[in-house]
């Protein structure tokens, strides 16, 4: 058929030279965002993601993926809360039009703190936020003032599922005070807030593996803030195909 076998052999050994090339280059990827994908991986390494799939299975490689040990506790008993999904089917053309809210439990060693924050839903950035001992009204209140802080202006609205510090009267007439419509989902809809559901899985996956790794709980709320620096500034969004940071700034509306 006109094929030779060193020819057949040369293709072979050069393929596998690229595929050893490529997976160290995943490697390497994987080494400082251990939760990347295919998708993420190849848009860092701007290759296909087909290619870069067909390695990643050629080696067994797998992004980490922590098994989710805390959930938020619903009242399911409470009444649903007299605010409407206002940012249902639509969806920001600008930045700082709607922030989205939740929080987080986090376990380190016997203690367990909270982490409350806003995302913009244009830019996807995490633009204030808050660590406490107790999950309260104030927590959501301090990091909405973190993210003013951050922006320096009020969001149209903000967003967030019916939890009792979301839903309380100090909250709500806190955010309406100043001008801000309260935007809630219904209850037991958690994709009604997805974007924050889908953030806290990758968060706990970037922050680490153990919690308990670090010396102190001061560490620990260090390396906090920092995984939330490296989510706004380094780590690939896959729908914004970059980072927050990089979006807000190359995206802005003329």
């Amino acid at each position: 058929m006109g094929i030779s076998k060193a020819g057949i052999y040369k293709k072979t050994f050069k393929l596998k030279f690229k595929d050893e090339l490529l997976k160290e280059q995943i490697l390497g990827v994987l080494s400082v965002n251990p939760s990347y994908g295919h998708r993420r991986i190849a848009l860092a390494l701007g290759l296909g993601r087909k290619r870069v799939r067909r390695v990643m299975r050629l080696f067994g490689i797998k992004p980490y993926k922590r098994k989710a040990r805390w959930t938020k506790r619903r009242d399911l008993r409470r009444p649903e809360a007299k605010y409407l999904n206002l940012i249902k089917g639509s969806f920001p053309i600008k930045p700082n039009i709607v922030w989205v809210s939740d929080f987080t439990y986090l376990k380190f060693r016997e203690k367990v703190i909270y982490l409350a924050t806003f995302m913009d839903l244009y830019t996807r950035e995490i633009v204030g936020w808050h660590i406490s001992s107790k999950h309260t009204k104030e927590l959501i209140i301090e990091a909405f003032v973190d993210g003013f802080k951050t922006i320096g202006s009020m969001p149209k609205m903000v967003h967030s599922d019916q939890g009792s510090e979301f839903n309380s009267e100090s909250y709500t007439s806190f955010i309406q005070s100043l001008g801000v419509q309260v935007s809630m989902s219904k209850k037991q809809s958690p994709w009604e807030n997805a974007y924050q559901e889908s953030f806290y899985n990758n968060f706990k996956t970037d922050l680490g593996l153990e919690f308990d790794r670090f010396d102190d709980i001061a560490h620990f709320i260090v390396a906090i803030h920092q995984t939330i620096n490296y989510y706004n500034q380094e780590r690939i969004h896959l729908t914004l195909k970059m980072p927050p940071e990089k979006f807000k700034f190359t995206h802005l509306p003329t």
